[in-house]
């Protein structure tokens, strides 16, 4: 059955290449490219230049009269079999298939690309379902699955699923760019590169989405694209399992955890994750803000800022959160509000592991480790860890107290303060003793009643030693010294 199957291959493919050639060929011509094609296919690893005049054949040799009868197809025959050496340096392609036009130099290509008309793909992946025609290309598939990298750099270890993939690669070590751009300068490795490049100056964006219109110049350009469309969100990161559309925005994400910063300030040294925020950094140093607020007259470097900075004039906040409707005016807040929501806290301190649901808490705690203060009063020099710290302490020399109870119009400092105070008129008193029972407005009130039952006096006499459970007890002994 085998031998039935290879035969009727080979018909069809000698039938496809008969149909090529048949309107110019005599049917003479036509048994003498058979033989031809037979002869190159028992010779072939032979040396070709070994033809002779006379042939033998197991039982007896060809006389001379048939020698003489059939002197002119082998003279053809010879000089054909040498046209394979000469396409090699003309690059004649005189094979073509006739169902996908594709040309071969040589009947043997021919044949072989005829089974992926004929033959079914029977090489099936088990794990992916996909079919091959040859079982070469079906093992080469299969390090997909497997991770196997068999062909290596030697030079910097990086492997590769395929030898071609290796060779490609080497170039890049030999740093050679013999490709450059007429237009900039710019050399490129591999001549495809190039032609990618030139879409930069033509404009030139081949690939289309079918759904909204939008062009691009690179094919992953499109398929990126389409992930909006589609929701597709494939790469996760693995430590907080957020997960992102494009290969480009993980590897960007992964930085926040391993606290990389390979973008470096020139000038001062400092150094930022993302190169936004390089960008954003050199225009200080270059000490232009031509973006001023029409309000309160604050500049600003940038657009985006600006837009962030006008929510506060205008009181606008477009972002709500679905569980408390609680309102942000900027959808960064609502993110991380949602947080206190899911009890998510992706950045996790590496010395102590304490989690936070911000980075800018976790940037703040770090301190508490490292002693850092970079914030520090201009007025009375003292320094703190958190600049809200900061800014809480700066209403001491201002005198602000912006939080405002609505009943008595009693200001405060502090928020805290406002919420404490607003017990006396609601009589509320949630802090309550559990030896006594006595209850309390202020937790601080609950921490001072907590000294009767245990004795502490922390206030202490510096000239007589006496210790005071209060602060005012001691300011009151200290009348009598």
């Amino acid at each position: 059955m085998a031998l039935i199957k290879e035969e009727s291959e080979d018909m069809k493919i000698e039938e496809a290449f008969r149909v090529k050639h048949e309107d110019t060929e005599t049917p003479t011509d036509l048994m003498a490219l058979n033989e031809e094609s037979t002869e190159l296919n028992e010779t072939d690893g032979k040396d070709q230049n070994e033809k002779q005049h006379d042939f033998k054949t197991e039982e007896k040799s060809i006389s001379c009269s048939q020698t003489k009868k059939t002197s002119s197809q082998t003279q053809k025959t010879e000089t054909t079999n040498l046209n394979p050496n000469r396409r090699i340096h003309t690059g004649e392609r005189t094979y073509t298939c006739q169902q996908c036009l594709k040309n071969f130099s040589h009947n043997g290509d021919l044949k072989t690309h005829m089974k992926i008309h004929i033959e079914k793909k029977l090489l099936i992946c088990p794990q992916c379902g996909k079919g091959f025609t040859f079982k070469g290309r079906l093992k080469t598939h299969m390090r997909v699955h497997t991770g196997e990298k068999p062909f290596t750099c030697s030079q910097c270890g990086k492997g590769f699923t395929q030898k071609k993939c290796l060779t490609v690669h080497l170039k890049i070590h030999i740093g050679k760019k013999p490709f450059t751009c007429l237009q900039c300068g710019k050399s490129f490795t591999f001549k495809e590169k190039l032609n990618i490049h030139m879409r930069v100056h033509t404009g030139e964006k081949p690939f289309t989405c079918d759904l909204c219109g939008k062009s691009f110049s690179l094919n992953n350009g499109l398929k990126g694209h389409m992930r909006i469309h589609t929701g597709e969100k494939p790469f996760v990161c693995d430590q907080c399992g957020k997960s992102f559309t494009h290969k480009n925005g993980l590897n960007i994400h992964m930085r926040i955890h391993t606290g990389e910063k390979p973008f470096t300030c020139k000038l001062c040294g400092k150094s930022f994750s993302f190169s936004n925020g390089l960008k954003v950094h050199m225009i200080n140093h270059n000490e232009k803000k031509p973006l001023i607020c029409p309000q309160c007259g604050k500049s600003f470097t940038q657009i985006h800022c600006l837009k962030t900075h006008m929510i506060i004039h205008t009181g606008e906040k477009p972002y709500t959160c679905p569980q408390c409707g609680k309102s942000f005016g900027h959808k960064g807040s609502l993110k991380g509000h949602i947080r206190i929501h899911t009890g998510e806290k992706p950045f996790t301190c590496e010395l102590c592991e304490k989690s936070f649901s911000l980075n800018s808490g976790l940037k703040g705690h770090m301190r508490i480790h490292t002693g850092e203060k970079p914030f520090v009063c201009n007025q009375c020099g003292k320094s703190f860890t958190q600049k809200n710290s900061f800014n809480i302490h700066m209403r001491i020399h201002t005198g602000e107290k912006p939080f405002t109870c609505e009943l008595c119009e009693k200001s405060f400092l502090l928020n805290s303060g406002l919420k404490g105070h607003m017990r006396i008129h609601t009589g509320e008193k949630p802090f309550v003793c559990n030896q006594c029972g006595k209850s309390f407005t202020q937790k601080n009130s609950l921490n001072i009643h907590m000294r009767i039952h245990t004795g502490e006096k922390p206030f202490t006499c510096e000239l007589c030693g006496k210790g005071f459970p209060k602060k005012e007890n001691l300011k009151k002994h200290m009348k009598i010294h």
